[in-house]
């Protein structure tokens, strides 16, 4: 399998609607409500899907979406390979293709940070997916989640200029504070298991590929 040799997704259909997404803490329009957070949970899910079925057509390769998207409230609840998922915590499983996340933890970053957060939390999953899919495995964990991060950089920026995502004027900040909190603490070798990348790293790996598309991610 190849990596997609263009950029970006095909364009939506005209009668498909954008979705708009709101600010943390905007009680008039409940941005801040369970019922708020479980719909960007799935438009993002819908939206990551609708990209990547586009550029894996452009290539002529036939893309297979995640299995499934799953909340857990405990340690455990939910196990990948017979290991259990721990909270505060968003994971893709390859076995059993599922992304599955801490609603408590991800529904109190909604809260604190924004909605834009939920659409890059699900666009790295859905990333580690695609990785997969495309036979992607680099030598430490940090390459392939600094990829990832390019790689939802991309789903997102790329959606936004076809017209299909339509982010508010402080999304870039909130997008910002989340990659912030998810970095790795000071200290932490680039080379252990487990490592992510500094903030400052995963930040500039989402704008490569939020700016230019898939071209930095390098997939191939």
């Amino acid at each position: 399998m190849s990596a997609p040799d263009q950029p970006g997704a095909a364009p939506p259909e005209p009668d498909e609607t954008p979705v708009t997404t709101a600010s943390a803490g905007a009680d008039a329009d409940g941005t801040d409500t369970p019922e708020e957070f479980k719909g960007d949970i799935g438009d993002a899910t819908k939206i990551a899907e609708e990209y990547w079925a586009g550029v894996f057509k452009q290539s002529g390769i036939r893309f297979e979406p995640v299995n499934r998207v799953i909340a857990y409230e405990r340690e455990g609840e939910v196990d990948c390979g017979g290991q259990p998922l721990g909270l505060n915590n968003a994971a893709y499983c390859s076995d059993g293709d599922f992304i599955a996340y801490d609603v408590n933890w991800a529904f109190a970053a909604f809260q604190q940070v924004g909605d834009a957060f939920i659409f890059y939390l699900l666009g790295h999953e859905y990333a580690h997916a695609i990785q997969l899919r495309l036979g992607i495995q680099k030598q430490f964990t940090i390459q392939q989640e600094l990829q990832a991060d390019c790689m939802a950089g991309a789903y997102i920026g790329d959606m936004e200029r076809q017209k299909r995502l339509s982010l508010q004027d402080d999304d870039t900040e909130e997008l910002a504070a989340g990659l912030e909190a998810v970095g790795d603490e000071p200290g932490q070798p680039w080379f252990a298991e487990g490592s992510h990348g500094s903030a400052k790293q995963r930040t500039q790996a989402f704008a490569n590929g939020y700016r230019d598309s898939l071209e930095p991610c390098n997939l191939s």
